[in-house]
């Protein structure tokens, strides 16, 4: 006949147990009466930076103006726009603020302005510095230098993208892909098809668009007379110039 072991093994368990507390309560009774063992200085040896500053003849020379582009676009955004061709004049109707546009009044000049409003707030856009010129009797030009906050993600080529991706329909855009700006490595000028809509004159329309660095560049021509892929042309290579 077998021997019963489950209150053997049950004596067994209970004394492991009893073995495993009091191994437990002996180590810290141990370590609680040694001296605490100090912490490694924080300090390192080689510092990233010089402990001293620089002599003035070892100091680098700052980048001029004309290379730095961060104190050409942290100023007054206003001076970047391109002075008026011959021909041209400020337009005397203008509701410009001082040469700004709020960013809903620019999302206005989109269809679905209210998504684009949303979406240049997520973008962090900065500012809108605009021009409006008129030419002849009907002819107007719009200058925009759409300028966001710097991150991660380049804002200004990521709206200059998106716009230059739907040009080619005809449901918003100029229903062809446009010819390149010279000296621009991504700016287009477009023309549109006219748009003629009964009791009304004709309209026409030219728009280009580029982005350098943070800022964006949108123009657009409108006309009740054909507009000239040189009337565009022009003002866009005057204000990559201006950039």
């Amino acid at each position: 006949m077998r021997r019963p072991r489950g209150r053997t093994a049950l004596l067994i368990a209970a004394a492991a147990v009893l073995g495993i507390a009091g191994g437990t309560a002996v180590g810290y009774h141990v370590q609680a009466g040694r001296a605490p063992t100090p912490l490694p200085a924080l300090s390192q040896p080689d510092l990233a930076y010089p402990a001293k500053a620089l002599p003035a003849d070892k100091v680098p020379t700052p980048l001029p103006a004309s290379e730095d582009r961060q104190v050409k676009t942290d100023g007054d955004l206003r001076k970047l726009l391109a002075d008026p061709p011959a021909g041209w004049n400020e337009s005397d109707t203008s509701a410009l603020g001082g040469g700004w546009l709020s960013v809903d009044a620019y999302a206005r000049f989109f269809d679905d302005e209210g998504p684009m409003y949303e979406y240049f707030l997520e973008q962090d856009i900065r500012r809108v510095a605009s021009s409006d010129w008129t030419r002849g009797q009907n002819r107007t030009a719009e200058t925009h230098l759409v300028q966001f906050s710097p991150g991660p993600l380049n804002a200004a080529q990521d709206f200059g993208d998106g716009q230059r991706g739907y040009m080619s329909g005809t449901a918003f855009g100029a229903g062809n892909d446009g010819d390149p700006i010279k000296g621009s490595h991504n700016g287009r000028y477009y023309l549109y098809e006219v748009d003629r809509q009964p009791g009304y004159l004709p309209m026409y329309r030219a728009r280009a668009i580029m982005y350098q660095g943070d800022i964006m560049v949108d123009i657009n021509i409108f006309d009740t007379a054909p507009i000239s892929k040189k009337d565009i042309r022009t003002l866009a290579e005057r204000q990559l110039e201006r950039l």
